[in-house]
């Protein structure tokens, strides 16, 4: 138990009161014991020896209880009393005071009163009995009167006695009580401060381990006053390579550098000298001079007073997270080749800059350019040179245009140049951008030097004006680009300015891009044959013209619609059914008895089809028409590119037994060394050099030349576009070759051709 508790304590007491009175009643029981055998008493001699057995029989039983113990020990004492008053006399009456003191001491009060009523009425009954010599002085002896005083000054004194140990032990009682409540109190308190202590260990522990930065300063009043650096966690001394001394003491401030944005940290001691929080994002730097980005949330921290004592900092490092943002952001909104904005940035540029044109009313100006024939560099060279190339244009137009300018990369080879501010007047801010246009010309026309190579260039540059009305983001780089291909269609290498003509052209463009790719499912699409004839006018080939019907019934000249073919790839599957329509043309006429070689133009694009000779393989297979009686018609323009591919290419078909015709010769690529390693039937001269023919002297030597040439190579000549008989008689006069053209016939159906041809036979 505790020592505060009362039942211990009374148990201390009588165990120690207990051995205390054993010891007594043996000291002072012997000598007792030994007069009264002298004197012969032997009614003292058994109270004693009775007593002292019984009470060397309590003292040795702590298997009792508490209670029963004391109960014996009480009754000890009131038999001994009682043995003494009727032997010694009423002096003995003392030990009659004996149990209820003792009594109230280690049992209670009530058990006292109890021991003490007991006691009173024991001195009255011996004292009425006799058995008790009560006496007061003047009293007769053996008198009610004598035994009732000596009764009553017995409960008095034994009633003083008995609740004065009472209430001193109440007061006992009561103060063991608010002992032990001030002790459960203090160890209740203790164990808080434990557990506060213990929890702070485990904060402190978990602060200084944490992963991100912890620093904690002394609030001192003022703007101007530096704040102390007091505590700095782990994650902070790592970071910033100072040690906990270094820093202690220090201003907040030593992590700043030159780099450190001043009017962030203005913002911070603003909110500082409001005793507010405030989250900013600071450039820092370490002790070795490292700059880092950090994240921190600055908080006040105030004591019970409310008073603002220090200031807690937790800070991130984004460093890296700030980087991998604006690699996104990079990735998002500029070119990788060549750190230009892309088309995204670009765009977003163009629509802030077309609103406040058309807010401001100042003019602007988009410049698309496409670097000339870029791909024959990038082919030739590898995308490393080409990659160098573009990233050399980047930088040049960079250095012309104005701070305030933006050049794009769209991607390939094109770019686009935003032009603001060009005033308020329309013209000046047109021939601004012109200038600008030819500024870049000129620019890109300079040689590039390349891993010690020299390479040139050129740019086809179109200019669109801004603002107009309804004009909007996508109309703005739409014109640009229209102009741009205007250039380029000009010859390359110039500067077309955008006028609204252009776009009803472009319009017309892409419907008949449309309508061309529907026309070969509605069967609008038809072959035509030219006749060709030898010099006395015998039939001997012909030429498969294509031609387009609306279903309106309105035509579309070729001239019109094969560019558009070619330009958006529809050439190739046209280019298919044309071959298979000439097999089938072929095979008709063979069985009207007419049969003919006949000729087909194969376009550039067809051609270098990785599939073209297993194309042609097939259709062969599939429709049974002879490759002898067929003639691939190709342009010079087909050996300006891959020429060991494209002659290796024909040798294969030739293997096959298809003929080859250069088309429109004399008008394309110059270099005549490929007549010698090309397997070629025929030259058909072009219209242009036939057109004005014999009175124009330089046509009528080339024409002259072409025969000769050709006839010392062994090869067939066509002469295209002969309407005249002049002309059909100076070539037969010279060289005799083939003859097409409007003198002869006109291009017609297949139907026709039989027709005509049978009426041939009949004459």
């Amino acid at each position: 138990m505790a020592f505060n508790d009362m039942a211990h304590w009374r148990t201390q007491i009588f165990s120690q009161l207990l051995s205390i009175v054993t010891v007594l009643g043996i000291v002072a029981a012997v000598p007792s014991v030994a007069l009264a055998l002298h004197e012969g008493l032997m009614a003292i001699v058994l109270t004693d020896i009775a007593a002292l057995a019984w009470l060397l029989g309590v003292w040795r039983a702590r298997c009792l209880s508490y209670t029963a113990r004391v109960v014996n020990l009480l009754a000890i004492l009131y038999f001994v009393g009682v043995g003494l008053m009727v032997t010694v006399g009423p002096v003995s009456q003392v030990y009659l005071l004996a149990p209820p003191v003792l009594g109230a001491v280690l049992l209670g009060l009530w058990p006292a009163l109890f021991a003490l009523g007991l006691g009173a009425a024991t001195v009255l009954a011996l004292g009425l009995t006799g058995h008790a010599r009560l006496y007061v002085t003047g009293m007769p002896e053996h008198a009610l009167a004598p035994s009732l005083v000596v009764t009553l000054n017995f409960l008095c004194v034994g009633l003083l006695l008995t609740i004065s140990s009472s209430a001193l032990l109440q007061r006992l009682a009561r103060s063991l009580k608010d002992l032990r409540s001030h002790a459960e109190s203090l160890q209740h308190n203790r164990d808080r401060l434990a557990a506060v202590n213990a929890e702070l260990r485990l904060t402190s522990a978990a602060v200084a381990r944490l992963n991100e930065m912890v620093m904690i300063a002394e609030a001192v009043p003022g703007t101007a006053a530096e704040q102390p650096i007091t505590f700095v966690n782990d994650a902070f001394l790592r970071r910033t390579g100072y040690t906990r001394e270094e820093l202690m003491g220090q201003s907040m401030r030593i992590m700043h550098g030159p780099l450190t944005d001043a009017l962030e940290v203005q913002r911070v001691v603003e909110a500082m000298r409001r005793v507010e929080s405030v989250t900013a994002e600071l450039m820092n730097y370490t002790k070795s001079g490292e700059p880092y980005l950090v994240e921190m949330e600055m908080v006040p921290f105030a004591d019970e007073g409310g008073t603002n004592t220090h200031w807690v900092v937790v800070g991130r490092d984004i460093t890296e997270r700030k980087r991998a943002a604006d690699a996104i952001h990079n990735l998002a909104f500029y070119d990788v080749l060549t750190g230009l904005p892309n088309r995204r940035l670009l765009m977003d540029r163009l629509e802030h800059m077309l609103a406040s044109a058309q807010r401001d009313q100042r003019c602007g100006a988009v410049i698309f350019i496409d670097l000339d024939h870029f791909k024959y560099i990038n082919d030739a060279r590898g995308h490393a040179t080409g990659d160098s190339m573009l990233r050399k244009a980047a930088q040049r137009l960079t250095q012309l245009v104005r701070s305030d300018d933006t050049v794009a990369r769209l991607g390939g080879d094109e770019f686009v140049v935003l032009l603001q501010n060009l005033g308020r007047d329309p013209d000046a801010a047109t021939h601004a951008a012109l200038a600008m246009a030819e500024r870049i010309r000129d620019a890109i026309r300079k040689s590039f030097e390349i891993d010690g190579q020299s390479y040139t260039s050129s740019a086809s540059i179109g200019v669109a004006v801004l603002p107009r009305g309804g004009q909007t983001v996508q109309d703005l780089l739409r014109e640009a680009d229209i102009a741009m291909y205007r250039a380029k269609a000009e010859g390359r290498n110039g500067v077309a300015l955008f006028e609204s003509t252009m776009r009803a052209e472009v319009e017309r463009r892409l419907t008949m891009e449309r309508d061309l790719s529907m026309a070969l499912e509605n069967g609008e699409l038809q072959m035509h044959l030219q006749l060709q004839v030898s010099q006395d006018t015998t039939p001997v080939g012909a030429e498969l013209l294509m031609r387009w019907r609306r279903a309106d019934g309105t035509h579309v000249p070729p001239d019109i619609f094969i560019p558009v073919a070619e330009a958006t790839g529809l050439i190739v599957p046209l280019g298919r059914w044309a071959l298979r329509q000439a097999c089938l043309a072929w095979l008709r006429l063979d069985a009207e008895g007419s049969a003919l070689p006949l000729s087909v133009n194969v376009s550039p694009s067809q051609f270098r089809q990785a599939d073209f000779v297993a194309d042609v393989r097939t259709i062969l297979e599939e429709t049974g028409a002879p490759a002898t009686q067929l003639i691939f018609e190709v342009t010079e323009g087909l050996l300006i590119e891959n020429l060991d591919d494209t002659i290796e290419r024909m040798h294969e078909l030739a293997q096959l037994g298809i003929r080859f015709s250069i088309d429109d010769f004399g008008t394309g690529y110059s270099n005549l060394a490929y007549l010698k390693r090309m397997p070629l039937y025929e030259l058909k001269i072009d219209r242009s050099f036939i057109h004005d023919m014999p009175g124009d002297a330089n046509g009528t030597a080339i024409v002259q030349s072409i025969m000769a040439m050709a006839g010392h190579l062994g090869l067939r000549v066509v002469a295209e576009g002969v309407e005249t008989h002049e002309q059909a008689a100076f070539l037969a006069e010279h060289g005799s070759p083939g003859m097409q053209g409007y003198l002869f016939a006109r291009p017609m159906p297949l139907p026709d051709m039989i027709a005509l041809l049978g009426t041939s036979a009949d004459t």
